[in-house]
């Protein structure tokens, strides 16, 4: 399959799971987006698990070299459980840890649960909208003494990021790739969202001029 597929068929899957929608919906950074995509939605065990095929598929596919998976709290907790799952059906057992966000202080302690954090760094996660909860899974991993080295997400929004509650002309992705160095792999992009829009003719045509609006207004090159 190849990856324009791979991201069609996701981003199709994304809105019939109801997780993608269409309408009018108030980002974090306070900007009204025509589309929402909320991956807590997949929320039964053959969504979690049809994700986790094209986290796995997509992981693959980009080449990325890494030792084990992280996932941070909270979200990113089941989806590098589930990865770490697939990633074994298709052959590559992989460790994988996850963070809390309190630290216990009974039993083995500390804020990290799951395999010893070491080598080459996964990290899961559904989206990345700031870079802040990637700067923090970098400070986990580098703290337990392990090289954060790449970031896996469900959809890249292609969008500014915002500084102080000002945009600024990089997305948090490129931000992550361009200043802190580490690859990422998304099953889909904004791109790919309207490419599945624009073939979806006249049933979607309202939802498509709203996407490309709003992605001249606020989409990164």
């Amino acid at each position: 399959m190849s990856d324009n597929q791979l991201a069609l068929d996701f981003v199709q899957f994304s809105v019939a799971s109801g997780v993608l929608r269409f309408g009018e919906f108030t980002t974090k950074a306070g900007r009204l987006s025509p589309y929402f995509f909320n991956a807590g939605l997949f929320d039964d065990g053959a969504k979690l698990g049809r994700l986790a095929q094209f986290y796995a598929q997509r992981i693959i596919a980009s080449g990325v070299q890494f030792d084990m998976l992280f996932g941070p709290a909270y979200k990113g907790i089941p989806l590098a459980a589930a990865v770490a799952i697939e990633l074994a059906r298709l052959g590559r057992n992989v460790p994988y840890a996850y963070n809390r966000k309190e630290a216990k202080d009974h039993g083995e302690g500390g804020t990290l649960v799951g395999a010893p954090v070491r080598g080459r760094v996964l990290i899961v996660d559904d989206v990345m909208s700031a870079g802040t909860a990637a700067r923090e899974s970098i400070a986990i991993i580098q703290a337990a003494g392990a090289t954060p080295h790449a970031v896996a997400i469900a959809l890249d929004r292609q969008e500014k990021a915002t500084e102080n509650g000002q945009d600024v002309p990089h997305s948090a992705v490129q931000y992550v790739t361009d200043v802190l160095g580490l690859q990422v792999c998304a099953i889909a992009t904004l791109t790919d969202l309207l490419h599945y829009l624009q073939a979806s003719g006249v049933s979607m045509a309202q939802h498509s001029a709203a996407v490309q609006a709003y992605r001249a207004r606020y989409g990164v090159a």
